[in-house]
C-alpha cells in the first residue's frame, strides 16, 4: 500500500475557531478526515500529524524517508517564511512535496509572500481553502508509478 504524509504545522489545531474569515470554519479534524476517507478509498495508507514544533515536523519528515512514504502533503504555516530546516529535512526526502496553504499568501501581509519550502515543492497550492488539501491528495495519488 502507498503511503501519503500529511503534515500540519503551527497554530493549525486551531483551525474553525482561529481567524476563521481566513482559514474557514472547518476543524483540522474535519480536513483530516476526508482525507483519510479519499485516500482509503483508492488504497493509500495516509497520515496526517500536526505540531507546533519544528523539530517534531523534521523528525516526521526524515522518517519518512525510510518507512516507503511515496509523498508528503505538508502545510507549515508560519514556518513557511522562516524554516530552512524544514526545507532541508524535505530535501533529503526523495518523494513527491506538495505545499498547502489554506490561504492565499501573495494576498496577504509581504513576509508571507517568501517560501522556502516552495524550494523543494512539486506544487504549491494555496487560496483554496481546505480544498488545497484535497486537491494535493488528488495529485500525488494521479502520479504514475
Amino acid at each position: 500500500m502507498k503511503k501519503i504524509l500529511v503534515l500540519h504545522g503551527p497554530n493549525l489545531n486551531l483551525l474553525g475557531t482561529r481567524q476563521p474569515e481566513i482559514y474557514g470554519h472547518e476543524t483540522l479534524e474535519d480536513i483530516n478526515n476526508r482525507l483519510f476517507e479519499r485516500a482509503a478509498l483508492e488504497g493509500w495508507e495516509i497520515a496526517c500529524r500536526q505540531s507546533n514544533h519544528e523539530g517534531q515536523l523534521i523528525d516526521w519528515i526524515q522518517a519518512a524517508r525510510l518507512d516507503g512514504t511515496a509523498a508528503i502533503i505538508i502545510n507549515p504555516a508560519a514556518y513557511t517564511h522562516t524554516s530552512v530546516a524544514i526545507l532541508d529535512a524535505l530535501n533529503a526526502f526523495e518523494g513527491t512535496v506538495i505545499e498547502v496553504h489554506l490561504s492565499n499568501v501573495h494576498k496577504r501581509e509581504s513576509f508571507r509572500h517568501h517560501s522556502y519550502v516552495s524550494l523543494r515543492a512539486d506544487g504549491v497550492i494555496a487560496g483554496l481553502g481546505s480544498q488545497g488539501y484535497h486537491a494535493a491528495l488528488e495529485a500525488v495519488m494521479r502520479q504514475p508509478g
